[in-house]
């Protein structure tokens, strides 16, 4: 019997209580993983002086780039950083963007989530905006607070679908999920201003931003989402296609056994 495929889910930095320091992953990324995509979910550090790529590449067979609080550094995509939009993960940025070109150049399936879409777009030359609901005409696509400012305390509310993404004919997308239209939740702030060289959009939000992208001539799946879809792929028809196609892939990328 052939062993699960292997998922590699990038960490984040984080402390507890303010003295510890952790690399941490969402729950909800390992189950999708797990239930969906039918696969054994396996955090790394995203931390450059623990983590080796090659070797890391050696043992997984995918790779997702999560979601997470922090902004990728302008300093990647050559624009000076502000203060109002930290917090970073500069240790983060340094595996994740080298990990995307390598998933690609190796042909190892590559699914990247929020942060991990505009990680692959950076990755391919491209840049991004601190807070696309600065752009004319774009809506805020930050999670839902309260009148008080504080975050909504119920997942249901802030994790809800909130506007329509359109998706490119013919596109990798339309294929996948069968239609040219679907709906999704919206948690960023950073979001894709220029895409990147080889980067391919195939959805775009009522407002203009960009939701879905795919990078041209990976030789196996390498699609980036900006919406959250681990939260609900084990119901939601849209993100359960998605997770699906990423297991199908990460199946048909293993190499023969001898």
């Amino acid at each position: 019997m052939r062993r699960k495929p292997v998922v590699g889910v990038i960490g984040n930095s984080h402390r507890i209580e303010s003295r510890f320091e952790v690399q941490a992953v969402g729950v909800r990324n390992l189950r999708a993983i797990a239930e969906v995509a039918g696969a054994l979910p396996l955090m790394f550090a995203g931390c450059p002086e623990i983590t080796d790529i090659p070797a890391l590449l050696d043992s997984v067979d995918g790779i997702v780039l999560t979601g997470a609080r922090a902004n990728v550094h302008p300093k990647r995509f050559k624009t000076e950083p502000d203060a109002k939009h930290e917090p970073y993960d500069l240790k983060r940025d340094e595996v994740a963007l080298a990990l995307s070109e390598a998933c690609v150049a190796r042909g190892i399936p590559l699914f990247g989530i929020c942060r991990g879409l505009q990680e692959m777009n950076v990755a391919f030359g491209g840049s991004l905006h601190p807070e696309i609901r600065e752009l004319p005409g774009r809506m805020n696509h930050r999670m839902p607070r309260l009148e008080n400012g504080e975050i909504h305390p119920d997942p249901k509310v802030i994790f809800a679908d909130r506007h329509e993404v359109r998706l490119l004919a013919g596109g990798a997308f339309a294929e996948l999920l069968g239609c040219d239209t679907i709906r999704v939740n919206s948690l960023h702030g950073q979001g894709i201003l220029d895409p990147g060289e080889r980067v391919v959009v195939e959805g775009v939000a009522e407002d203009g931003t960009i939701e879905a992208i795919r990078i041209a001539d990976a030789p196996s799946f390498a699609l980036g989402v900006q919406w959250h879809a681990e939260y609900d792929p084990q119901r939601n028809p849209i993100n359960r296609a998605l997770f699906e196609a990423f297991g199908k892939a990460l199946v048909k990328s293993r190499p023969v056994a001898a």
